[in-house]
């Protein structure tokens, strides 16, 4: 672990970073809803990044959604994991977050799941559903949420 040591947050004090990868949440065989996943992370604290990323396939309905809901949404033309990772790993690195929550069903998140908890940041894994959890993220993540199909 790196000499790197940070103050703990409770409660509503902390500040909650939340870092969903649309194309692996918002698929039809999961009915996730926008709510359900920005509840889960705001049950950590205080929400101060919400985004959803997405690829150029994002369906406008989903952007205006995510945009109604208060995601911050990022569009890449490339590999919506990249983005992701690294600005969820710079939020951490910056101090920006006290609590990292990824929403995803790709195990390539767990690096950085890793890199947070080593900068004494807590972490939350969020599937979406049964079939979309990675084992491989929620035995990471200090804490780990399966959402339900929406209502």
């Amino acid at each position: 672990m790196s000499g790197f040591v940070r103050r703990f947050v409770g409660g509503s004090d902390r500040r909650v970073g939340l870092f969903v990868d649309g194309p692996n949440v918002f698929r039809t065989e999961f009915d996730v809803d926008l709510d359900d996943v920005r509840a889960a992370a705001a049950e950590r604290g205080r929400l101060t990044h919400a985004r959803l990323y997405v690829d150029e396939r994002a369906t406008p309905g989903l952007i205006q959604a995510a945009e109604a809901h208060g995601f911050r949404v990022v569009t890449t033309s490339g590999d919506v994991d990249v983005k992701l990772a690294v600005d969820a790993t710079a939020a951490v690195a910056d101090g920006a977050i006290d609590v990292l929550a990824i929403a995803s069903r790709d195990m390539d998140f767990k690096p950085v799941l890793e890199t947070a908890a080593e900068r004494g940041v807590r972490t939350l894994a969020i599937a979406p559903g049964d079939y979309g959890r990675s084992d491989a993220l929620s035995s990471t993540a200090h804490e780990a949420v399966t959402l339900g199909p929406a209502e």
